[in-house]
């Protein structure tokens, strides 16, 4: 954690580490791997609440927690763009991070993949790779999401790649 700015150690820390390794094939140990991520994740969003931080809403599509679905937003100008947000968990999980999907951003950036899955690749798969299994989702959210939308939507937004919904909405009424 050298190196990194003294918010996002804070942050980090503050965020309950995992302790089972278990991946969705893994029955009963996967059961308790998503307690612990449920956990995790509710304990990222208080704080992120209570830090006047809140941004994103998330939760698990199906009843085996392989599938999740929901929201992130970042505010850039005053103005809030909201994107949708989804991600399976990989058969390998947690030896391998999800891909996080911001599905209508896709092609608009070249830090993204095929199917609008942001890069994550040179920075957060390695530091991934060394804190498995103790990482789960929220820590993904946290070091792999956050960092990528305060790159990134600011640079489309000035691009002129995003419009706000409300920019948008005008400009389809003139």
């Amino acid at each position: 954690m050298e190196g990194w700015d003294p918010s996002t150690k804070s942050t980090l820390t503050q965020i309950p580490l995992l302790s089972t390794k278990a991946g969705p094939r893994d029955g009963a140990p996967w059961t308790q791997r998503l307690k612990e991520e449920y956990k995790s994740l509710i304990a990222y969003t208080q704080m992120n609440k209570s830090n006047d931080n809140d941004w994103f809403r998330i939760s698990a599509a199906n009843p085996e927690g392989t599938r999740w679905t929901g929201k992130c937003w970042y505010v850039h100008n005053l103005l809030k763009y909201e994107f949708d947000l989804q991600f399976d968990i990989p058969v390998t999980y947690p030896a391998t991070a999800p891909e996080l999907e911001l599905p209508e951003l896709d092609g608009k950036t070249q830090k993204m993949y095929r199917g609008g899955k942001i890069c994550l690749t040179v920075h957060f798969k390695p530091l991934w790779a060394k804190n498995c299994p103790r990482f789960g989702i929220a820590h993904a959210l946290c070091l792999g999401l956050a960092p990528w939308l305060a790159a990134e939507i600011p640079i489309l937004v000035d691009s002129g790649m995003i419009k706000h919904k409300d920019d948008a909405a005008s400009s389809t009424e003139s």
